[in-house]
């Protein structure tokens, strides 16, 4: 059933409004609850997430927050990026991309569905899995206020802080990352904070 509130999001919607709403029919008729979460159309099935509809610069996008548990037989789904665990999204460039695939979509949204109705939990990485980059291992010995700080932080905050101090190729611009991040580090603030 569709939610007023939701009605709202498209009514605003300027680029990918149409495609997005003959993917929020294809959805709500799959029996999924309707809700607006994050200022986006978010779908539910016994108040777990399945999927969320989004429009993007180059595309619009049905994303499935346990898509890695997906079958994919068709080949269709992608990394939203390239450290994403959980997530996939089926991207969409045109109305007839997206009626051509409505049988398809429905199928991949009843098995989402199925995997919530189930429970079923993506194995994620732990923070200990990534490389910790050497240089953030130095601030960690040399301040150990600041590794305390860090420590502190929520795993997906670490993780974040990682990925992104180990991005660089040079030592010295890992270096000036760390320490352009240290205070906020120490104020118990994840990167994007």
């Amino acid at each position: 059933m569709p939610n007023p509130k939701v009605d709202i999001f498209f009514a605003k919607a300027k680029k990918w409004r149409e495609e997005m709403e003959i993917l929020r029919t294809i959805v709500l008729d799959c029996g999924l609850t309707e809700e607006l979460k994050w200022w986006q159309p978010c779908y539910s099935y016994n108040k777990g997430i399945v999927l969320i509809i989004s429009g993007f610069k180059e595309y619009c996008a049905l994303n499935f927050f346990k898509g890695a548990l997906l079958k994919d037989k068709k080949g269709i789904l992608v990394k939203p990026g390239e450290n994403t665990q959980a997530g996939r999204q089926i991207r969409f460039t045109s109305i007839e991309e997206i009626v051509k695939m409505g049988s398809t979509l429905k199928a991949y949204i009843k098995e989402a569905a199925e995997v919530e109705k189930k429970g079923l939990k993506v194995p994620m990485k732990k923070t200990e899995d990534y490389k910790m980059p050497e240089e953030l291992q130095d601030k960690f010995d040399e301040d150990k206020a600041f590794k305390k700080a860090f420590e502190s932080l929520t795993p997906g905050r670490q993780r974040a802080y990682i990925l992104y101090f180990s991005q660089p190729k040079q030592s010295k611009t890992r270096v000036a990352r760390i320490e352009k991040y240290t205070k906020q580090i120490l104020a118990g603030k994840g990167l994007m904070d």
